[in-house]
């Protein structure tokens, strides 16, 4: 049995969990490159067990029923937009899925605030200046956060981990979602306002909605205009979140930062607007990628695989 281990960008997979368990069953191979959509096809077709790593590649219909060896598809995390279930449904492609262990998606919102704070204090650029010897020089003043608004979107777990952190720092916390009630935001420490006002009056914002159709584009060029200038937009959720082309015109304007996690299309390519528009740090979609939780990940992987071979 053939099992291809997709999406190891960073190279990691291998030693992050007992592949020895497989043995007997199959030998895994590790792909730390993209393949390319148009290839997908063909450098997958023997394989009997995908095991993609959470939404990086997209498996949409017409690549799986090209796929004539698959008999099942290991899915990091608890959900997988990118991958087309009704069409495994259809052709009886078993899937599995993983949980945090710790019952905690506490990576990303971290990352979030990591964000916030880079850009606050303007973090990249300073560590540049230091390592060009230029010490203070050449370094733009930044801010402190203490006392300002942060404007969460979405108060889902995450957005509540976000609201926690940003209280410990003495934010103001407001927040929004197309079902928030003032007293579910009540709970989480934050109040509740309507999109347009969070988006006037927050001097930060992050953003912790799932991307679907009704949220794709959810800030868009009338809503970037509304920002306060300064204002710092936080992303960890998922670029189609953003109208990129709009934020790279409001970047290129000066008026807004932005912190950013993830984009419309990942990886980036080499002439992606994104990477030479002034006033931003972005990095590249590491919300969960810590050592524990991809271990927890490929881990269960492994045990969902084990026991998906023993049923035969």
């Amino acid at each position: 049995m053939r099992i291809a281990v997709l999406d190891d960008w960073q190279g990691v997979a291998r030693g992050l969990a007992d592949w020895s368990r497989l043995e007997g069953l199959a030998e895994p191979v590790f792909f730390s490159d993209p393949i390319p959509p148009e290839r997908a096809a063909d450098v997958l077709a023997d394989f009997e067990i995908l095991l993609p790593l959470r939404e990086r590649m997209a498996f949409p219909a017409a690549l799986i029923d090209r796929l004539p060896q698959l008999r099942m598809i290991s899915l990091t995390g608890r959900r997988n937009g990118s991958v087309d279930l009704a069409a495994l449904d259809r052709r009886g492609i078993a899937y599995s899925f993983t949980q945090p262990e710790d019952g905690s998606d506490a990576s990303a919102a971290e990352l979030a605030l990591g964000l916030m704070l880079a850009a606050a204090r303007h973090i990249p650029q300073a560590h540049h200046a230091v390592q060009a010897g230029g010490f203070q020089r050449g370094v733009s003043l930044g801010r402190s956060l203490n006392g300002q608004t942060i404007g969460i979107i979405g108060l889902g777990r995450l957005g509540q981990q976000m609201a926690a952190y940003c209280r410990a720092l003495g934010m103001r916390v407001v927040a929004w979602s197309p079902n928030l009630t003032p007293e579910r935001a009540a709970e989480a420490g934050a109040q509740c306002a309507g999109k347009a006002e969070l988006l006037a009056m927050s001097d930060v914002i992050s953003l912790h909605m799932v991307l679907g159709p009704s949220t794709r584009n959810l800030i868009g060029a009338e809503d970037l205009a509304r920002m306060r200038r300064g204002c710092i937009l936080v992303n960890t959720s998922r670029g189609g979140l953003i109208d990129q082309a709009a934020l790279v015109a409001a970047l290129r304007e000066g008026t807004i930062w932005a912190a950013l996690d993830v984009f419309e299309e990942e990886p980036l390519r080499t002439d992606d607007p994104i990477l030479t528009a002034p006033n931003t740090v972005l990095t590249p979609h590491l919300g969960y990628c810590v050592s524990t939780k991809l271990e927890s990940f490929y881990r269960q992987a492994i045990a969902n695989i084990l026991a998906f071979a023993a049923k035969g």
